[in-house]
């Protein structure tokens, strides 16, 4: 990724939808069991990334850890329940593979409602990162230089 030689900050308009998700590996001898779960992620990544009216904004990862902006909980909660698409699939084999291997591979998520004004950015020297690959990139000066003009310039729309 190219690095964004500046101090800026990101913006998105509107209420989205901040998704963590990630998986433990408690056994890591049971392959079978943690396996699928690490290889389901970049497959469901794959299909949203090629179709944006699911709503993913953005996704990364490192490890067994994703951050990822959603365009609205519906848009979430639509995919996440959606016969056609990977994650169901996925889901029910998960809940399949862990009745026989216990405790073998955990998996977690959060999900958070961001409303605008309650949220703030900023990125020195930095490629685009985080909510600045799901928004835009604006530089952080004038209103946008400190942390509390940040979150009042969101706050306010502007």
């Amino acid at each position: 990724m190219t690095i964004v030689p500046a101090r800026v900050t990101a913006e998105l308009p509107g209420t989205f939808v901040v998704f963590l998700i990630g998986a433990r590996i408690n056994q890591p001898w049971k392959v079978r069991a943690w396996l699928p779960v690490v290889r389901a992620m970049p497959r469901m990544l794959r299909e949203l990334q090629a179709r944006p009216e699911l709503g993913l904004l953005a996704a990364q990862g490192s490890g067994t850890t994703q951050i990822q902006y959603w365009r609205s909980v519906e848009h979430l909660h639509a995919y996440a329940q959606a016969r056609e698409h990977a994650h169901l699939p996925a889901w029910r084999a998960f809940n399949r593979n862990a009745r026989s291997a216990g405790s073998a591979v955990g998996i977690w998520h959060e999900t958070y409602v961001v409303q605008p004004g309650s949220y703030e950015t900023v990125y020195v020297n930095m490629p685009p990162f985080g909510l600045g690959r799901a928004g835009t990139l604006l530089p952080a000066t004038g209103r946008r230089e400190g942390a509390r003009g940040r979150l009042a310039g969101a706050e306010a729309g502007v």
